[in-house]
């Protein structure tokens, strides 16, 4: 198995690759008189949609109100019941909640890695 520095490094590697590989699919893209065309329609499409549904809104008024701040009650509360999990898994505590069928759910955990700015390699500021 590989250390985790070798993971680490394989993934920037790819990371790397990935990118130039999807700048040359971005310019075989913008040669291409056909993809330019749809493109220039989609944009105009997309301004006619955003047009229509300010429209939709407007009319719906304190509904799409309610929708808008459903949405951010739903974020608040799915912070808070990754901080609870996290908390009673360090507690030693199982983690699970059922839904109205009686279905279980466990979480998943995942890592991700960020750029620790206070950190710099030796010699560089």
């Amino acid at each position: 198995m590989p250390s985790i520095q070798e993971s680490f490094d394989r993934i920037n590697q790819i990371k790397k690759e990935q990118k130039n590989a999807k700048g040359a699919y971005r310019d075989a893209l913008e040669n291409s008189d056909n993809h330019r065309k749809i493109s220039e329609e989609m944009k105009s499409l997309r301004e006619k949609k955003k047009q229509i549904e300010t429209i939709i809104q407007k009319d719906l008024g304190d509904m799409y109100q309610k929708i808008e701040d459903l949405d951010l009650e739903l974020k608040g509360q799915k912070e808070m019941i990754g901080d609870i999990a996290i908390a009673s898994l360090m507690k030693g505590n199982t983690v699970e909640v059922k839904d109205e069928y009686g279905n279980f759910y466990e979480p998943v955990w995942s890592v991700k890695f960020k750029k620790n700015e206070s950190k710099h390699p030796e010699g560089e500021l």
